[in-house]
């Protein structure tokens, strides 16, 4: 079975969960920043597969690194070991963050820009943006790019609004050189 259709199930049935018990948002704040850990971290899933380190030290590890999560985060990560699963310990927190998103009416976008953005710019563009891609509102993260030389470029899932100096001119150097323009 394919490692994102049990992902998937994974976060829909902790999803499940943490609706039975009202602790959705502290179920997506606990995996997003697990989600951080494994992303600064890129060699931690290989670390967890490694064949010599046993189930009982893996949770061990977990649970130890982890305190403070809730049992059902905690739960859903011992099963996932003793599953044999751990390469899909981030993409179940992306689906489970990603169904939050879409019940509170958000996306995650990212902004690229030659300065870092202040929160206002960011409301303003997630005010303009959000309508667009049918959301209530968007959840930026502002990448700094010097190659766009001004503007911006937003990414909103496999959307792309490049309102950049850089994306302005790649454009008119298509229309100048395409053959139809001859």
């Amino acid at each position: 079975m394919s490692e994102i259709i049990v992902a998937k199930r994974y976060a829909n049935a902790l999803f499940q969960l943490g609706q039975e018990r009202s602790k959705l948002e502290q179920i997506e704040t606990e995996l997003r920043a697990l989600r951080e850990i494994f992303q600064k971290n890129k060699g931690l899933v290989k670390f967890l597969k490694h064949p010599r380190l046993a189930a009982s030290q893996k949770k061990q590890l977990l649970n130890d690194s982890l305190q403070g999560f809730s049992k059902e985060t905690l739960n859903t990560l011992m099963l996932l070991i003793d599953r044999h699963r751990e390469e899909i310990i981030l993409d179940m927190t992306d689906h489970f963050i990603l169904k939050m998103n879409d019940i509170k009416g958000i996306a995650d976008a990212t902004v690229y820009s030659v300065n870092p953005l202040s929160e206002v710019e960011k409301q303003r563009i997630s005010e303009t943006f959000a309508p667009k891609v049918g959301k209530q509102s968007l959840n930026l993260t502002n990448v700094v790019d010097k190659k766009i030389l001004g503007g911006i470029r937003l990414r909103v899932g496999n959307r792309i609004f490049d309102g950049s100096v850089s994306g302005k001119l790649n454009r008119i150097e298509r229309q100048l050189v395409s053959p139809n323009n001859r």
